[in-house]
């Protein structure tokens, strides 16, 4: 059962156990309406307790019924809350832990609300581009008031059950426990002390005004509008609650629930659901279960205190494990200490860490010169220079020292992970964790699985991912990976576009515009043209007949490599990131093009935002055919998570199912004409033209 019954003198504790946070599958909602219905049978029973069990009171709707019939049957939230209003006996919600989204829809059915210090309360629906569909736009402001209902509503995030309980004039809670352990002997006390209270009060019955409404409404959608621009559910929340002031109470929930429906079908909202899921769907791995025995992770080396290695160490030292960071020589030591230092430093400057807690991550952290010392760490990770043979004489030291079970992973991000693992005795032991830079504040974790690599091994490394707060998803072997395999191809014809007539403030404006973070050639900036620059010439070798535009390569010649240098596709100024248009680089490109005899032509954004978008599709489509990664959705999560692809979007392939793939395909056979662009490259992909003749999706 999803719920416990049982009686204590003459109240009926109705408990909700459907772990992880209780949440109100189809089962639970159904036994706990029958549960009511026995507590308002039975004579003995003067009031009723619901809580939950183990972590939580409820996390609100079960998201394995997400997008499945279930989610709608009867009994629905709504029934559910309607037999919580109509018991003819008080009805007392013992809350902690967590109590969100539906979990608090349900608390403010209840005629009385307990509730422990420390639990985090939320109405988080606007997070996956909805509101709260159950009544909690129009019970929220009568039992918390209007504003901080509102400011709740719109962000979606969690507030402390204590410092709710101070808000005067409240109404949300009747009673603030003294602990969480104490709260189910308080709430047992506190239903029998009010078994006889006539007539049972009802949040939907409280008065809702704002006593400036007009004003305070239209403030707050400008202030809504200029942080949510392409996200239409935090503009709706004001809609909603604003009806909560002016409507009568079941009018108000009719509008409510006709915007929720309306929401529903946006593609921003399908995109959130999308990503929130897809986000949970990466720890699984389809040969891997979850009961995999994990190895012990108590302590981390890390090879290198560069940008990368003490990047990668900060995460470690957050989640509380030892850091021991080797470099070859003492300053680089220094410097990288200094850098973490800094970081550090600067959040605490903000107010974002406290300084306790920065002193206690710095003593996690120790540094050698020597190889031996690292000999009982139970993971190693290096972050040393980019080629082979740096790699190959790192990993022959760490099998020479590491003790056996420990687990060596390469934060390569092209090399040949396979490779690199025969270079040791232990290959089942060598894992790739491809970090993404800053890496102390990118989610993206790439996990990759050689050959050998042992399933306890990959259960480990996922785990130790969740641990320290990264999104990590699987990736087999091939060059790049998935992101950087699939961005080669962007950046592709991102030269392409300068070679037929755009300039590269143009093409980074459109696909901006479109919502990436930044386009091809600011990232090219970020990152280093120069990185671009050795995998062309390493191309150049190993696949001669692949075809690139050589204005990167003319650009690289001038030495202009990026911010680091204060030179790349745009100039910038020192201390800062903003890109300046640089007129001697457009030149460079036009007169690239004369040389070539290729006369410009105008390129609309459309056709910008299709190039580069469409060229990560067909690429993902040969990664998903490869078994490189095993679901669409990983892809994804891989770009939005990794490369600043816009998260209202959904993510490469989401988008594009959201397109149309047969839409995608016509664009694509359209592009293969195009004298100056690769047609073999734009020839679909197997699996992209197999899912167009069915009538099928990615995802």
């Amino acid at each position: 059962m999803t719920t416990h019954y049982e009686v204590r003198g003459s109240v009926a504790l109705i408990t909700l156990s459907n772990p992880p946070v209780n949440g109100l599958g189809h089962a639970t909602r159904l036994s706990l309406t029958d549960n009511l219905q026995k507590a308002n049978a039975d004579a003995a029973v003067k009031s009723i307790v619901i809580t939950g069990a183990g972590k939580a009171f409820s996390g609100g709707a079960d998201i394995k019924e997400f997008g499945t019939p279930k989610a709608l049957s009867e009994p629905n939230l709504h029934s559910v809350i309607r037999v919580v209003e109509n018991s003819s006996k008080p009805v007392v919600a013992a809350i902690h832990s967590v109590c969100m989204g539906g979990g608090l829809e349900l608390a403010l059915a209840c005629h009385y609300r307990i509730a422990a210090p420390g639990c985090s309360v939320a109405l988080p629906e606007v997070k996956l581009g909805l509101l709260p569909g159950a009544g909690g736009t129009q019970r929220l402001p009568r039992a918390l008031g209007v504003e901080p209902a509102l400011n709740m509503i719109v962000s979606g995030e969690p507030v402390k059950s204590e410092l709710l309980a101070q808000i005067p004039g409240q109404k949300l809670f009747d009673k603030l426990a003294q602990s969480p352990e104490s709260l189910a002997e308080e709430a047992l006390a506190f239903a029998q002390a009010i078994a006889d209270a006539r007539p049972l009060p009802l949040v939907r019955d409280l008065p809702c005004k704002h006593p400036n409404g007009d004003a305070y409404f239209q403030f707050s959608r400008n202030m809504v509008k200029g942080m949510s621009k392409n996200f239409p559910a935090p503009l709706k929340c004001v809609d909603a609650v604003e009806a909560a002031t002016r409507k009568k109470f079941e009018d108000g929930l009719l509008f409510e629930r006709e915007i929720f429906i309306n929401l529903m079908w946006t593609p921003e909202s399908r995109a959130l659901r999308h990503v929130f899921m897809s986000e949970r769907a990466a720890s699984k791995i389809p040969d891997v279960p979850s009961d995999t025995p994990k190895r012990d992770i108590k302590s981390i080396a890390v090879i290198g205190a560069g940008t990368m290695g003490g990047g990668i160490s900060m995460n470690f030292l957050n989640a509380g494990i030892p850091v021991k960071m080797l470099e070859m020589k003492q300053e680089a030591l220094e410097r990288g200490i200094a850098t973490i230092r800094k970081n550090y430093e600067a959040q605490v400057k903000k107010g974002k860490l406290k300084l306790d807690k920065y002193e206690q991550r710095m003593s996690l952290l120790s540094t050698t010169l020597s190889y031996e010392d690292l000999k009982d760490a139970d993971m190693v990770i290096e972050a040393v220079f980019e080629e082979m043979g740096v790699k190959e004489k790192v990993f022959k030291e760490l099998d020479r020292v590491m003790k056996p079970g420990a687990i060596l992973a390469s934060n390569t991000s092209t090399l040949d992970l396979n490779q690199i693992a025969n270079f040791t005795k232990r290959p089942q032991d060598v894992i790739g964790t491809h970090f993404f830079s800053p890496a102390n504040i990118m989610k993206l974790l790439e996990v990759v699985r050689g050959e050998k690599t042992a399933k306890d091994v990959l259960a480990t490394v996922m785990a130790l991912g969740k641990k320290i707060k990264k999104t990590a998803v699987v990736s087999g072997v091939c060059d790049g990976f998935i992101g950087n395999r699939m961005i080669e191809q962007y950046g592709r014809q991102g030269g392409f576009l300068l070679d037929e007539g755009c300039t590269p403030e143009q093409v980074d404006k459109a696909i901006e515009k479109f919502g990436f973070a930044m386009g091809p050639f600011r990232m090219g900036d970020l990152a280093g043209n120069d990185i671009g620059w050795a995998i062309r010439k390493r191309r150049a070798i190993e696949q001669p007949g692949m075809k690139y535009s050589k204005t990167a390569d003319l650009l690289c010649e001038k030495g202009r490599f990026g911010q680091k240098t204060g030179a790349g596709w745009y100039d910038y100024v020192a201390g800062k990131r903003d890109a300046i248009p640089n007129a001697e680089v457009v030149q460079m490109i036009e007169e690239h093009r004369k040389a070539l005899g290729i006369t410009p032509r105008k390129i609309s954004d459309e056709e910008i935002v299709q190039r580069l978008v469409y060229s990560l599709v067909n690429e993902a489509a040969h990664i998903l055919e490869e078994g490189i990664a095993s679901k669409a959705s990983d892809i994804d999560m891989v770009y939005i998570m990794g490369y600043g692809f816009p998260v209202y979007r959904g993510g490469p392939m989401l988008y594009a199912d959201q397109v149309g793939l047969f839409n995608v395909l016509q664009s694509m056979k359209r592009f293969a004409q195009n004298p100056l662009d690769d047609a073999a490259f734009w020839k679909p992909a197997p699996l992209l033209a197999k899912l167009v003749a069915e009538g099928k999706t990615f995802n």
